[in-house]
């Protein structure tokens, strides 16, 4: 070690060193590091600069001059000697050093390209555009861990390959899409999908939103999504830095350390939103239980990002429309006002906010008469209030400010306020900006005319403001916003038998527990399950009848799906009973043995558990028995569960009222239904060999819960 620091001291300055160290290679892993080079670089280079803005090379030196670059700038192209009024050299060994390299040339000639600048031109950051990498297969994949191990090597940062580049305060590095003004308060953006980035950028720009630094990472190879929000997290400044982060993903490749950074990043104040595409499984799984049935990769992404805070997008417009929610303060409330001059949509937003859970509050009483008394003939203040397509900028003001003072049932309002082209609204637009720079209750603008209005909303947008153009798809978001919940913390779980757990679980082999060693694990770790024995002879089952008392359950043991087969017999009330119910589930193909219960009564629910690659243990709750394979009302979450989480799962159920009870028949005690998930999550601590996990049913009352059927697969 000490031969180490004096050959880097002799030979770099201590930040050199510093850095190269932190890029050494331990058990065939780096520390990806993000260099501030790639934010405000000294001086830059585009190799493969070109006068054609038609090319990537060309198009992004004329983004980078035409927007104000103020450090050095090179081009590199052996044609030219200067390239749109820029110094070009004839290669990368004749350029002097220099700080951010964006790459746009045949991924052949890349990989020597990265090592003389990265190690004769102390080139700190890289931005390589080229395509023909890790996704053309196995050859490219070597090309890009190549370059990515020289990058490595110089403590260097690598955005791409196959990416559209970076817009920072410095520099605009793209060479597609509309380059936003930046806003230090703006957006930070990060995808993995150049093209998406651009798509986002379309719709999001013409609303007002606002951005700061955009980053396309491409194919990922050394800064992924883990890395900028492990960035993002570390270097956060709650006054200098942006508070809304937008992330489209194809993958996630760490989701301990997703679930790390995001979490904390959300705990700290900021607010994040993701799209994460293959939301369907790619082909059918063979899986015999109903936890591998319902969960999977795309279940196992919503929990994980549940569990962090992070609100999940499914399209563009959603993503933008959280965005622009973010920037509007959190409601204390899910109360809304919401006002029109157009019945239709303020209609069709009242139906997409109740159905989202929201309330949209009737309003009556002596302010609602008053408020009414000062607008035109034919008004509603019912909520929604509608106050006519003659409706002036005045009687707005007026609406909002009953909201604001006088009308305390509601916390937050929407405005929908177009036009037909017979009339201009920049008058009604100017006291809707009043009244949101003023109003402590959210004022939320939907604003559909983008053409008959366009330069009224360029002016309101040019205040400071973002827009909605559809009061459905606000309604959803906002709906979906207001439900998030703050990250839930990983939780202290309760003592279990974890010497018995693991003697039992050291001493089998892979493959579906027996009936009686479930019984010893769930006894184990405290969860209650029906008193059950295994038999094998008449003799013994009508041993064990006599013992257990009447009414039992039967069931076969061996095949797959009892109840598919005829293999569950309910009502057993005597010993001829017994007899008969043995002999008809000893004849089913595969039939090993009987499983004999004590038979109890109560609502049927379920909880399972699911092992999802790097996602860990995903646990699954919701009604048991049949329902949960015709409704698949299912709630999820990444293991460990604490208390507050699993109360939260199951009250997320749609089916939840049954739970709570309904129309007089009892329902499930949600106390000892959570303990019962928080159980599971001890005992999937203790043995995360278990692959899959279903107890189903559990039958719960009012004072009890007792798992009467489960299936424990291992796989080591």
């Amino acid at each position: 070690m000490k031969l180490i620091l004096a050959y880097f001291l002799l030979k770099d300055d201590i930040s050199q060193f510093l850095t190269r160290i932190l890029t050494l290679p331990c058990t065939g892993k780096y520390i990806h590091m993000i260099t501030n080079a790639l934010f405000n670089p000294t001086g830059i280079v585009v190799v493969g600069g070109s006068n054609d803005c038609s090319k990537p090379g060309g198009k992004v030196l004329h983004n980078i001059i035409t927007n104000g670059y103020e450090g050095n700038l090179y081009a590199v192209n052996p044609k030219e000697t200067h390239v749109q009024g820029v110094v070009c050299y004839p290669s990368c060994s004749a350029l002097p050093s220099v700080e951010l390299a964006i790459v746009a040339i045949a991924s052949s000639y890349v990989e020597e390209t990265i090592r003389i600048l990265a190690v004769e031109k102390n080139c700190k950051a890289f931005i390589l555009f080229s395509a023909g990498f890790s996704e053309t297969g196995e050859e490219g994949k070597a090309l890009e861990k190549r370059c990515v191990d020289i990058v490595h090597e110089a403590g260097a940062t690598l955005i791409g390959p196959n990416c559209i580049g970076v817009i920072t305060e410095k520099y605009k590095g793209v060479f597609a899409g509309p380059i936003p003004d930046y806003d230090p308060k703006g957006c930070d953006c990060v995808s993995e999908s150049g093209a998406t980035m651009v798509y986002i950028l379309e719709m999001a720009i013409p609303r007002g939103l606002k951005f700061r630094n955009i980053f396309s990472i491409g194919n990922s190879a050394q800064i992924g999504i883990e890395d900028m929000l492990e960035y993002w997290d570390e270097t956060y400044d709650p006054i200098k830095s942006s508070g809304i982060k937008l992330m489209y993903m194809e993958q996630i490749a760490d989701p301990k350390r997703f679930l790390k950074h995001a979490r904390s990043l959300v705990n700290k104040g900021c607010r994040i939103a993701a799209i994460k595409s293959g939301s369907t499984e790619a082909g059918s799984r063979a899986v015999s239980s109903h936890t591998g049935s319902l969960s999977g990769s795309n279940i196992a992404v919503s929990a994980l990002l549940r569990k962090a805070g992070v609100i999940r997008c499914y399209s563009r417009e959603e993503l933008v429309y959280t965005a622009a929610i973010f920037k509007f303060k959190p409601l204390t409330g899910n109360r809304i006002a919401v006002i029109t001059h157009a019945g239709g949509p303020g209609v069709m937003l009242t139906d997409e906010l109740i159905k989202g859970g929201m309330k949209v509050p009737k309003l009556e009483g002596p302010d609602a008469d008053k408020l009414l008394s000062e607008l035109y003939a034919g008004s509603s203040v019912a909520n929604p209030i509608d106050f006519l397509a003659t409706g002036t900028a005045k009687q707005l003001g007026t609406i909002l400010d009953y909201v604001e003072h006088r009308f305390d049932q509601i916390d937050a309002s929407v405005v929908v306020f177009g036009t037909t082209g017979m009339w201009k609204v920049d008058d009604v637009y100017q006291v809707l900006h009043e009244k949101m720079n003023t109003s402590h209750k959210p004022i939320f603008p939907i604003l559909p005319s983008m053409i008959q209005a366009a330069e009224e909303v360029s002016q309101f947008h040019s205040k400071g403001h973002v827009n909605f153009t559809d009061e459905v798809s606000f309604g959803y978001v906002l709906s979906k916003t207001c439900r998030m919940q703050q990250p839930f913390i990983d939780p202290e779980l309760p003592e279990i038998n974890n010497n018995k757990i693991r003697s039992l679980i050291d001493s089998i082999a892979d493959g579906y527990l027996s009936p009686q060693q479930v019984y010893e694990l769930f006894e184990a770790a405290d969860i209650p399950m029906a008193r059950q024995e295994t038999v094998t002879t008449l003799v013994e089952t009508l041993s064990i009848s006599v013992t257990f008392g009447f009414p039992l359950v039967m069931k076969v043991v061996g095949p797959v799906h009892k109840s598919d087969i005829g293999g569950v017999k309910l009502n057993i009330r005597n010993e001829q009973d017994a007899e008969n119910a043995f002999h008809e589930l000893m004849k089913l193909d595969e039939a090993v043995a009987v499983l004999i219960q004590q038979q109890l009564s109560g609502t049927e629910v379920f909880i399972g558990a699911s092992r999802e690659d790097a996602f860990g243990h995903v646990i699954l709750c919701g009604l048991g028995g049949i329902f949960i394979e015709v409704f698949k009302d299912i709630s999820s979450a990444i293991a460990p569960v604490g208390n507050d989480e699993a109360h939260s799962m199951i009250q997320h159920l749609k089916s939840y009222p049954i739970i709570q009870g309904v129309r007089g028949k009892a329902g499930v005690n949600e106390d000892l239904f959570a303990g019962a998930i928080v159980k599971l999550s001890a005992l999937l601590k203790a043995v995360p060999e278990i692959k899959e996990l279903d107890i189903n049913p559990l039958l719960g009352t009012p004072d009890r819960l007792v798992a009467v059927d489960a299936r424990v697969l291992i796989a080591r």
